[in-house]
C-alpha cells in the first residue's frame, strides 16, 4: 500500500491509495456535515441534498449524469451519516477522468432546482416510510434519541416526514453553499491510479467550488446522557426488538481498540458470548449482536436482540447478566480469538477498491490517523487482558438505556425498567 497525500490551494484535500495489481478505481468525494450539523428546521438537508446532487447540474441532467457512468459499467452513489456525506464512483482506471468530471460538476454546480426539490421530496418521505416500518431499525433511531437527550447526534438522519415536507428549496440551496465548500472537503482514490494526476484532475475540475473558504461546522459534545431510562415503541409486530445500550468512546479515543476487541468478544460474531448464550444454548433469539459507535467527540454502544414477546424478559436477562458480568469474566482465549477476528476481518474486508478508499478518505475527512494496515494490526495485538477488562469496566459497566419496540403499550416502561436499573 502506498498512501499519498496533498493540500490543493483551495483547501481541498486529496489522498489516494495505488493498489497496482488491479484494474479499477474508486473516487469519493467526502463532505465534513452531516445531519448532526442542521438545525431543527433543516432536519435531513444533508441526506435530501445526497439524492439532489443526482438530479442535475448547469450542463447535465439527470439522465446524463446516469448514461454517462453506465455507458463505461461504473458504478456511482452516495449515503450520508451523522457526521459525514460521501458521493462515490467505482470505475475502470481508464475511465477515473470521468468519473471526476461527474463527481466534480455534480458538487460545484448543483442546480437544486424547485421542481427537482418537490419531485425528490416524494422519494425522501417514502425512504422515512420504509424506516418508520422498521421496527429492527426503529429500535436503534429509539436508543440514540434516548441516550443522546436531545443532542444533534440524535437526529435521524432522514430527517422527519414534517421537516422533509416543510423544507423549501432555498433553505436547501442555502445549505448546499454554506456546507459545500473547499475547506470541508476531501476526495478519496484508490486503486490503479497515479496520484499527481489525481490532484492535477481535482485541481483542474473542482477548484475552489466557486465558493471559496468556509468553515467546519462546529460541534460540542453532549452534556447530559439519558441511561438509567426506558422508551417503548408500540407496533403490532410478531417479534419485539429490544436494544440496550449506553455511553461510550470517541472515534479516536486511544483505548477504542479494546472497546473493539471487546465487542468481537461480547457479540461480534458466532462465537461471541451472546450469540452463544442466547442464541445457541438458549435458543430465545435469531438475530443477537452488539456494537460501538465513535463520533468525533462522543460514541455509544449498544446489544440488540429480536425475539418473540413472550421470552423477551428473558432475553433480556440473559443480556444484562452478560454485560453485568463481562468485565470480572473474559479470559486470555476469548481476547486472543477477537483479535484475530479483527485482523482477520480486516484485512479481508480490504481486497477491493471500495473499502480502501473508505478508508482513507473518512479518516482524512474527520482529521483522524491514517494508519496503515500494518499500524491497526500491530495497535490490535498489543491489546491486553487487563485492557479489555478496564475497558469493559469504564463502558459496558456504567449506566445503561434500553429501547424497545414491539407489541407492548407505550406505558408498559416501568415493566423494563429493571434491566437498566
Amino acid at each position: 500500500m502506498e498512501y499519498e497525500q496533498t493540500i490543493l490551494p483551495s483547501g481541498v484535500r486529496v489522498v489516494t491509495e495505488t493498489m497496482a495489481s488491479v484494474r479499477s478505481v474508486t473516487l469519493g468525494f467526502w463532505l465534513g456535515v452531516g445531519s448532526r450539523d442542521e438545525t431543527p428546521d433543516e432536519a435531513g438537508c444533508s441526506h435530501f441534498l445526497e439524492h439532489l446532487l443526482f438530479k442535475g447540474t448547469a450542463t447535465r441532467s439527470a439522465r446524463d449524469i446516469a448514461e454517462a457512468l453506465d455507458a463505461v459499467g461504473g458504478e456511482m452513489n452516495a449515503f450520508t451519516s451523522k457526521e459525514l456525506t460521501c458521493f462515490y464512483a467505482r470505475v475502470l482506471d481508464r475511465d477515473l477522468p470521468l468519473a471526476t468530471e461527474v463527481l466534480a460538476d455534480m458538487l460545484c454546480a448543483a442546480t437544486n432546482t424547485a421542481e427537482d426539490v418537490d419531485a425528490e421530496r416524494e422519494v425522501v418521505l417514502s425512504e422515512i416510510d420504509i424506516h418508520l416500518d422498521s421496527p429492527d431499525d426503529l429500535v436503534h433511531a429509539d436508543l440514540a434519541e434516548l441516550l443522546l437527550d436531545g443532542h444533534p447526534l440524535s437526529l435521524e438522519t432522514l430527517g422527519t416526514v414534517a421537516s422533509v415536507t416543510d423544507m423549501p428549496r432555498d433553505r436547501i440551496h442555502d445549505y448546499y453553499e454554506s456546507h459545500y465548500r473547499p475547506s470541508n472537503l476531501t476526495v478519496a482514490a484508490a486503486g490503479n491510479l497515479a496520484h499527481d494526476e489525481v490532484v492535477r484532475m481535482v485541481d483542474e475540475l473542482v477548484g475552489d467550488l466557486g465558493r471559496p473558504g468556509g468553515d467546519p461546522p462546529v460541534r460540542t459534545p453532549p452534556e447530559r446522557w439519558g441511561t438509567g431510562q426506558v422508551t417503548v415503541r408500540h407496533r403490532p409486530t410478531e417479534q419485539a426488538h429490544v436494544l440496550v445500550g449506553g455511553r461510550a468512546l470517541p472515534s479516536q479515543d486511544p483505548r477504542r481498540h479494546a472497546l473493539r476487541v471487546l465487542n468481537t468478544l461480547l457479540g461480534g460474531g458466532m462465537s461471541s458470548r451472546l450469540f452463544q448464550e442466547i442464541r445457541e444454548t438458549r435458543g430465545l433469539a435469531y438475530t443477537i449482536f452488539s456494537y460501538a459507535s465513535g463520533y468525533s467527540d462522543a460514541g455509544l454502544y449498544g446489544a440488540y436482540a429480536g425475539a418473540t414477546p413472550r421470552k423477551i424478559d428473558e432475553v433480556l436477562k440473559v443480556m444484562t447478566d452478560e454485560l453485568d458480568g463481562v468485565a470480572d469474566s473474559v479470559t486470555d482465549e476469548e481476547v486472543e480469538r477477537a483479535k484475530g477476528a479483527l485482523k482477520g476481518g480486516m484485512v479481508l474486508g480490504l481486497e477491493d477498491t471500495g473499502s480502501r478508499m473508505s478508508r482513507i478518505g473518512k479518516a482524512v475527512c474527520t482529521g483522524a490517523d491514517l494508519l496503515t494496515v500494518d499500524e491497526i494490526t500491530a495497535r490490535i495485538d498489543a491489546v491486553t487482558l487487563d485492557d479489555v477488562r478496564a475497558v469493559a469496566r469504564d463502558v459496558i459497566g456504567g449506566p445503561r438505556a434500553l429501547a424497545v419496540v414491539g407489541p407492548y403499550a407505550e406505558d408498559e416502561a416501568d415493566r423494563f425498567a429493571t434491566h437498566v436499573a
